[in-house]
């Protein structure tokens, strides 16, 4: 008896019986729960015919389910019920490939594919719902997406530049993909949630999108409206605490073997500005307001302005590197971290990975650059806010650049 066949047609039978749970549990359709159970054990004893007799097998029982879809669809209609849409028949045909490919030794994609139809078919209401919500705005952030990433990208030379040999466009323009694909991704996940999000999901999101934004933003409100200044303050900390997980990200993605060395400071300025917000939470919870963002986040000048950001920094880096000790090129993370915590960031990764910057000083840059960015946006409440906002956010980005200050000198040399 073969067990890794009867292991493939077990994973089949479960994910066939996901979908048909699901398709079952909503309207009814062509296919039910024993049907779908039964189509990815098809699949997958097909395909292993197929091994053994040659493609023609799979291909056979790929037409045959289409024609039984196709007559189902067709009785349904003379019966005089609803004309069924395809999207139950995709996902029949689709579950088939799954099972084949349980047969093909690709378990890990077979779940996944079956779990994401499962998935799909289940958020019909709130993905038509989104749908909805989109208008121009969204629609422009999209195809900005897209050109930045698939026409723009491929077509950039991947060598350096310049003086210091710093300057590489499609390393640079890489670098500009990833940030706007992270602030669409959040404003999509606003634009799915709706506009009544509560309060952590608002910080969350701000954190996602843009602290410097959400700041500016929280400011306003509470200048207009004063006695909104404790929520404003939970906002704004959620929204500056996330921004380190934002940094993780970006780490990850550019300098994985990074990480390891980088992840201990960031958790202890995550602890700590956690539980800053936690205090702030439940001492202003009596309050309710909402995140708007207003701006679109794949704007082509902001993306261009963060290409040219990040570009200065390597050169201001490299500069620093060559003519100042390392007080230098911590006042250049500083300089480059008020504003824009990105550039500083995936500067000094690529400067690391290319081993023109150590990783001892690269990891306090980028600490350095995030409590500078903490300043910059304390400024911002001193400037716009109301005078609550600003003692609130007083006490808690002292404490939050005290606790960081202490880690850039009192940390043991890393790497």
């Amino acid at each position: 008896m073969d067990i890794q066949l009867l292991q493939q047609l077990a994973i089949s039978l479960g994910l066939g019986l996901l979908v048909g749970f699901q398709r079952e549990w909503g309207k009814r359709h062509v296919a039910g729960i024993r049907s779908f159970a039964l189509i990815p054990p098809l699949g997958t004893l097909c395909a292993q015919l197929g091994l053994q007799f040659g493609g023609w097998v799979p291909a056979a029982g790929l037409i045959s389910l289409t024609g039984v879809v196709v007559v189902g669809g067709v009785i349904k209609f003379r019966a005089g019920e609803t004309i069924p849409g395809i999207t139950t028949n995709t996902a029949t045909l689709l579950m088939y490939v799954v099972g084949a490919l349980l047969a093909l030794d690709q378990v890990p994609l077979a779940v996944v594919m079956g779990g994401c139809v499962a998935v799909l078919l289940q958020w019909k209401q709130p993905l038509h719902a989104f749908v909805q919500q989109i208008g121009e705005r969204e629609i422009r952030s999209v195809i900005q997406l897209t050109l930045l990433a698939l026409v723009i990208l491929p077509v950039l030379p991947n060598k350096t530049y310049g003086p210091y040999n710093v300057f590489n466009p499609f390393h640079t323009w890489l670098m500009v993909v990833l940030i706007v694909g992270i602030s669409v991704g959040g404003y999509m996940s606003y634009k799915l949630l709706g506009s009544r999000v509560g309060t952590l999901l608002s910080g969350i999101l701000g954190g996602v999108i843009s602290s410097t934004a959400t700041t500016v933003s929280h400011a306003r409100v509470s200048s207009k409206q004063p006695n909104t200044g404790a929520l404003g303050a939970i906002v704004i900390m959620i929204a500056s605490t996330v921004v380190f997980f934002r940094v993780s990200l970006e780490v990850l993605v550019v300098g994985p073997e990074i990480l390891p060395h980088l992840a201990p400071l960031l958790i202890l300025m995550v602890l700590v500005m956690g539980a800053i917000c936690i205090f702030l939470y439940v001492t202003g919870l009596h309050e309710k307001n909402v995140l708007l963002p207003d701006e679109d986040p794949s704007n082509l000048k902001a993306a261009v302005i963060f290409g040219i950001l990040y570009v200065a920094v390597l050169f201001a880096v490299a500069v620093a590197k060559e003519h100042f000790s390392d007080k230098g090129l911590y006042l250049v993370a500083g300089l480059s971290g008020l504003t824009d915590m990105d550039a500083i960031t995936l500067s000094v990764i690529n400067l690391i990975n290319s081993e023109r910057l150590n990783l001892d000083t690269g990891c306090r840059m980028i600490l350095v650059g995030a409590l500078s960015n903490l300043v910059f946006k304390g400024a911002i409440v001193a400037v716009l806010g109301s005078r609550s906002l600003f003692k609130r956010i007083l006490f808690s980005f002292s404490l939050s650049i005290a606790a960081g200050i202490l880690l850039v000198l009192l940390w043991p040399k890393i790497g």
